[in-house]
């Protein structure tokens, strides 16, 4: 497996206390344990899968100094990043959880790559974990290419820099800004000799962000650097270092694409999909349990659902029923088990988990099904 062309610049009562107990026992009976072992990678271009469905891989191609890298259950963590780059040239690596194809490595199961037309939308779901003794950004890649290609450097690269620390920064030169998926950006284009890179910086440190693929697609059509005949290759997630990065992880990371007519989805081909989440929950010192609703709103049936959301600060899973979750904190995507699959039109499906927290108790502030934005009830 070859490197990828990385570059950027880059109390409660007696009563309560016997809910908890029973809550507890019903999850222990009827769910499994969050994480999973764990797998050490400290080849160069080594992989491993997780969930059945991505690609984590150490990716360490700008140095000969040893990488080290712990695939978890929900993505991995950076264990050992020795050496240093100078700041104003390549980082060492991208160690990275993908869905796609790169170099010929294909992800479990991905319909990747996709024409973008066909693709009606692409939700992720993303949660970082930070430190400060390292130079490096954490960037979200978006690979495009003129041909269905598995193999090589694509056409046009996208970055989205959720975090950077130190004197690094993307390719090119900045060309303005831009609000996309309801955040705002410094827009940055250049090319690194072998492909165009459009990139996408952060003001401030992202931990955590659910968003739909193609909105940064989109941005990339709309500036000429793509046409809507082009593919989308691979999504990735990770870190590119310059110099140390031990302690660097991702925490949580989803990845879907759906494809079908404009504005649909899997379940839904003549429409995006309507929704409504209800959100109801028991909070004591230090833990919660939390009963999610999710109904369908629209004329179609749902067939497979995932739903994204982001976890508040703090707040941490230890148990869960009537869904699969891709993790325990931070930026979650709760999909279907095999009998509750479809949410018929009017229906809906509940799923539920337990957790922790530490300080004051919050709310998502925002559920996505299949994609596409739900009120909330």
């Amino acid at each position: 497996m070859r490197p990828s062309t990385h570059h950027a610049r880059s109390a409660r009562g007696l009563l309560g206390a016997l809910l908890t107990s029973l809550v507890s026992l019903a999850a222990l009976l009827t769910t499994a344990s969050v994480a999973q072992a764990d797998t050490s990678i400290c080849q160069p271009f080594g992989t491993t899968t997780i969930q059945g469905r991505y690609v984590v891989q150490n990716n360490r191609w700008g140095t000969s100094a040893a990488q080290c890298i712990t695939a978890t259950d929900s993505g991995f963590r950076i264990t050992q990043a020795d050496g240093s780059v100078p700041t104003n040239g390549a980082p060492k690596s991208y160690p990275s959880v993908y869905n796609g194809c790169h170099y010929t490595n294909c992800s479990p199961g991905t319909n990747l790559p996709a024409q973008l037309s066909t693709i009606s939308t692409a939700p992720s779901s993303i949660s970082y974990s930070y430190v400060n003794d390292a130079v490096y950004d954490a960037a979200y890649d978006i690979w495009l290419d003129p041909t269905p290609r598995t193999d090589g450097v694509n056409r046009t690269e996208i970055m989205i820099w959720f975090n950077r620390v130190g004197s690094i920064q993307p390719i090119g030169s900045p060309v303005g800004n831009a609000n996309v998926g309801g955040r705002d950006w410094q827009v940055w284009s250049g090319n690194n000799g072998s492909n165009d890179v459009l990139s996408f910086v952060a003001p401030s440190a992202v931990p955590s962000w659910s968003f739909d693929v193609m909105d940064f697609a989109r941005q990339a059509v709309s500036r000429g650097l793509a046409q809507n005949s082009w593919y989308l290759t691979s999504v990735q997630a990770g870190f590119e270092p310059w110099q140390n990065g031990a302690g660097l992880a991702v925490t949580s990371f989803s990845s879907a694409v759906n494809t079908g007519s404009s504005g649909g989805d899997p379940g839904n081909p003549g429409g995006s999909t309507s929704c409504k989440v209800a959100y109801t929950t028991n909070v004591w010192p230090g833990g919660f349990t939390a009963d999610v609703t999710v109904a369908n709103t629209g004329s179609s049936p749902v067939n497979g659902w995932q739903l994204a959301f982001a976890l508040p600060s703090g707040q941490r899973i230890t148990n869960y029923w009537n869904a699969n979750l891709s993790s325990s904190s931070g930026a979650v995507a709760a999909s279907n088990v095999s009998h509750n699959g479809q949410i018929a039109a009017g229906g809906q499906v509940t799923f539920g988990f337990q957790g922790t927290v530490d300080g004051t108790f919050a709310k998502p502030v925002g559920f996505n099904l299949n994609g596409s934005a739900c009120t909330t009830a």
